[in-house]
């Protein structure tokens, strides 16, 4: 392309010899990225408007011009500007090939301008052009457009991804939780939820990613537990001469603004429990139950950024970064609460609510340090807490039912539920690059420690509570007490470690060959256990006089100490302490495991060009793998204390091959063996009991092995601008060994995970169009739209019976779509960002659907639960006032659709809860209103 363009070049010359003029050409290459070609650069001379920009080789050329000295000026956005004073002769042509970096050069006419780092939607797509494999990125700039506030939604923005609401999962081409593999900057991340793989990614604030990805055709770089794609997230660092800036935000829920809102007692504003450190029994006894006020439900923000760079005389850079935030959010739930197998267990219509409480606070700092041109070395530390603080209310009319209810099964059933999560995580990681000649070295190591706990949630039930609404003091309600932990305060603790890591060793032998091989692998721990206390109430005929007011029953007054009947009630666990009673006395862990995962693997794989056109990576990846869990639980009889072992070998081949049709367009193919192996949450058989749902894992899962996965895509890109794109895809997946979330034809509808089938299929297709609709006189969008289509079809066959060690299961159908896999997701958004003077709005209106979706597969005679498809419209609208100000609007959900859960049945569709979903189903979130001032200093 370099000699193509001098050749044109030198002809022009030729041709305009009359007008004795000359030509400037030449590359410029990016000095932050391993001197890349640097495309998009602007190149103009100085004092005139006229230039060019470079293109997406880097090149760039001034024709036609006069003989004589002219400064030219190279820039680009957040790089130094450099001025160099080049003589043009005539009928010559000067060649000045510039690299252009975020540090001072040796150059007295180099101007420092602010730096920020390449991640706008421009750097992003060229970045995808080039990839070797198939990828998608989103990147701070976009996510700060679209008012994306975390990676979970960003990733949301990505065609063929959607996020379930209500919840933290996310379904890449039909394919959940269980399919994906979530990193951070190449380094594998822990889950914070028991009930996960994957970490929660609204936990990551856009204050501390640079870009989001998602790799949806596998390499051998990544873990062979490959299904859908592994989401990569980037965190942002700083190479420039220093900022500051800071932001404060304010807003809240249409529904929660005017409620008086309620969160559990002894947690903090700022989403921290102060008792951990205690014993839970005596935490029980000094502690009472009912909920306290919560303040004002206007959801706050605030947090600040900060970065410098030090360049030193031999020409090493230290660059320094750090960000931290906290933001809260009030969100009130009314709807339905319903547990319905075959028949109704339990069911809330229309009158269970549920107040939430949440609250993110995010730091991390990274330091950068560049050796010289050839060695880069960082360090990057994130530590984030995350709190969910919810009190759920069920049966508030006093219509509530239970089927097991003791008093009065039509009425009056009501339960009060008061649950604190907390998550504090910490990532650490040393990254590093190197170049020596024709090989480089991307290393990076992790350690990963996850505290998840659950303290003191408190759960209450009551019948005949319609009698506490008569205004009839003679007439009360009671304690509804089939079993002891009816009434009850449940503990839980969940900690992870990790070490994990990673190094490339990268061989360029010439321009069309380059070999890669490598080692990543990772040693996890994760500790689990949990326990109860229930309060077995002496006297069944206890009149409650105040349902707002049950601290004044479970006193120490109250207390029954002795044998004689003095007391209303005692306190009771399941696992005593030995020597102990197992009433009104401290006792152990009722339910344990601790799982071991270990993963080692190497790879390699070669870059092979032929021509201008073709590339082809053929790669191989040999992993070793082996699992472990060890669990003490009470609902399996002898079978509760076991250990179960699983070692595997994999070997995966993938190819991926790219077909340059010409300098915009691209032609993808992608094969590839990859692997579903179970985890944690899967196989360890804890139930964890919500107010309508119950879940929990299946260790038959662990012994049968693992799925193999037949991965096939083909796509078509073309980047038909530097910020345009046109791409369509085709995709298919074979699965062996399917394993699906599936609730049990029992009295009790505990949801588990089976293998369900010999094997499933997903079929689908991929459309996304970005193009500018006005653009100014420097071809920026002023109005740009946006979007990405997916429709699939999936199905898998069904065993008549599975016969388990620990579980059994029976299917009346033959097939079924696979869980979690939506026909149709679709994301739109339209930009528009004019230009008046200094006041630079720029306003955003982002639209995503998904369609219907099996959230869990019925067993036996049970009809599936199914998600019902959402759709959700946001609009945000930034305003640049000056160059340091900006002031922002956003306006979040603005359809307002209903969420719901429901189950087939024989007798039409009836609305339930879901256990990825809230405690409520069949509700609106309501509109989030937010107003933020950001200033840079």
């Amino acid at each position: 392309m370099r000699n193509f363009l001098l050749a044109i070049t030198l002809l022009t010359s030729l041709v305009s010899f009359a007008q004795s003029s000359g030509s400037l050409v030449g590359k410029l290459l990016d000095k932050e990225y391993n001197n890349e070609p640097l495309p998009f650069a602007n190149v103009i001379i100085k004092g005139t408007s006229s230039g060019t920009t470079s293109d997406m080789d880097g090149l760039y050329a001034l024709n036609d011009l006069a003989p004589g000295s002219y400064t030219i000026v190279y820039s680009f956005v957040g790089y130094e500007t450099q001025e160099i004073l080049v003589e043009i002769l005539a009928n010559k042509v000067t060649e000045v090939d510039v690299t252009m970096g975020a540090s001072a050069a040796s150059l007295d006419e180099v101007v420092i301008t602010t730096t920020t780092k390449r991640e706008s939607e421009t750097a992003l797509l060229l970045e995808q052009k080039k990839a070797v494999e198939i990828k998608q990125s989103i990147g701070a700039e976009e996510l700060s457009r679209k008012g994306v506030s975390d990676a979970a939604g960003a990733v949301a923005k990505i065609s063929g991804v959607s996020k379930q609401e209500g919840s933290s999962n996310v379904y890449v081409r039909g394919l959940g939780d269980r399919y994906l593999n979530t990193t951070m900057n190449g380094l594998s991340l822990p889950s914070n939820d028991v009930n996960k793989k994957n970490i929660d990614l609204n936990l990551f604030s856009s204050d501390v990613i640079e870009n989001v990805s998602i790799s949806k055709a596998y390499s051998s770089k990544y873990y062979g537990d490959f299904s859908a794609g592994n989401v990569d997230i980037s965190s942002k660092d700083y190479k420039g001469n220093g900022f500051f800036d800071a932001f404060v935000s304010t807003g809240f829920n249409t529904n929660a603004i005017d409620k008086n809102f309620v969160r559990s007692e002894g947690t903090g504003y700022f989403g921290y429990y102060g008792r951990y450190d205690h014993n839970p029994f005596a935490v029980v006894l000094s502690h009472g139950i009912d909920p306290e006020n919560a303040g004002t439900p206007m959801n706050i923000g605030y947090g600040a950024s900060a970065g410098k760079s030090f360049d030193f005389d031999n020409g090493s850079r230290l660059s320094l970064f750090a960000t931290a935030s906290f933001e809260n959010a009030y969100e009130y739930r009314k709807g339905s609460a319903v547990d319905y197998t075959l028949t109704e267990k339990k069911a809330f219509i229309d009158n269970a609510e549920e107040y939430e409480y949440g609250t993110t606070t995010t730091a991390m700092a990274a330091v950068n340090y560049k050796i010289d041109s050839d060695n880069k070395i960082k360090f990057n530390s994130l530590f984030i807490n995350n709190s969910s603080d919810k009190v759920g209310y069920f049966g508030i009319d006093g219509k509530g039912r239970s089927r097991d209810a003791i008093l009065n099964t039509d009425e009056g059933f009501y339960q009060m539920n008061v649950q604190f999560d907390q998550t504090q995580m910490y990532v650490n990681q040393l990254l590093g690059e190197h170049t020596s000649g024709k090989f480089d070295i991307d290393w990076g190591f992790g350690y990963n420690y996850v505290f998840s706990k659950q303290p003191d949630r408190k759960r209450i039930s009551v019948e005949n509570y319609h009698l506490a609404l008569d205004n009839d003091i003679n007439t009360n309600p009671s304690f509804y007490s089939n079993v002891v932990f009816d009434n009850q305060r449940y503990f839980q603790n969940i900690e992870d470690d990790e070490y994990n890591g990673r190094i490339n060793l990268a061989y360029n032998a010439n321009d069309n060959l380059k070999i890669n091989v490598g080692y990543n692998g990772r040693s996890k721990e994760r500790s689990f256990n949990n326990i109860r206390y229930g309060y077995d109430i002496l006297d069944s005929d206890y009149a409650i006089t105040d349902v707002n007011n049950f601290d004044s029953v479970f006193t120490l007054d109250n207390l029954n100490l002795n044998d004689g009947d003095d007391g209303i009630y005692e306190i009771q666990v399941i696992n005593p302490t030995p020597t102990l009673s197992n009433v009104n006395r401290p006792g152990l862990y009722e339910n344990t495991y601790k799982g071991t995962l270990n993963v080692y693997a190497g790879y390699a794989d070669a870059e092979i060009k032929s021509g201008d056109k073709w590339l082809f990576v053929p790669g191989v990846r040999l992993e070793s793998f082996e699992q472990k869990i060890a669990f003490n639980v009470i609902n399996l009889g002898n079978l509760g204390d076991s250990e179960i072992t699983s070692k595997q070998t994999f070997v995966l081949p993938t190819l991926n091959v790219k077909y340059a049709l010409n300098e915009e367009s691209n032609l993808r193919f992608s094969a590839s063996q990859t692997v579903s192996i179970p985890e944690f949450k899967e196989v360890a058989p804890f139930v964890y009991e919500d107010i309508s749902t119950r879940i929990g894992g299946n260790p038959d899962l662990l012994e049968q092995g693992y799925s193999k996965i037949l991965n096939i895509d083909l796509k078509y890109e073309w980047f038909f601008s530097k910020s345009e794109i046109l791409s369509v895809a085709a995709f298919t997946k074979e699965i062996k060994d399917p394993v699906n979330l599936v609730v049990g034809a029992d009295a009790t509808g505990t949801q588990r995970y089976f293998r369900t089938g010999d094997k499933a299929n997903v079929y689908g297709i991929e459309l996304e169009v970005r193009k500018n609709l006005i653009t100014d006189s420097d071809d920026n969008a002023k109005l740009s739209a946006g979007i990405n289509a997916t429709y699939m079809h999936t199905t898998q066959d069904l065993y008549s019976n599975i016969d388990g060690e620990f579980y059994d299961v029976s299917f009346t159908e033959s097939e079924e779509a696979l869980q979690g896999a939506s026909p149709l997701i679709l994301n739109a958004d339209i930009n528009y960002s004019p230009t008046f003077g200094n006041y630079k709005p720029t306003a955003n209106l982002v639209f995503s659907y998904f369609s219907n979706r099996i959230d869990a597969l019925g067993s036996g005679q049970l009809g599936n639960v199914i998600e019902k498809g959402v759709p959700t419209l946001d609009f945000i609208w930034k305003n640049k006032v000056k160059e340091n100000l900006e002031i922002n609007v956003g306006v979040k959900n603005i359809l307002n659709a209903n969420i719901d859960y429901y189950r087939e049945t024989t007798l039409g569709n009836i609305s339930v809860n879901s256990a990825n979903g809230k405690g409520v189903t069949d509700y609106q979130r309501g509109i989030d209103l937010s107003l933020q001032l950001k200033y840079k200093f």
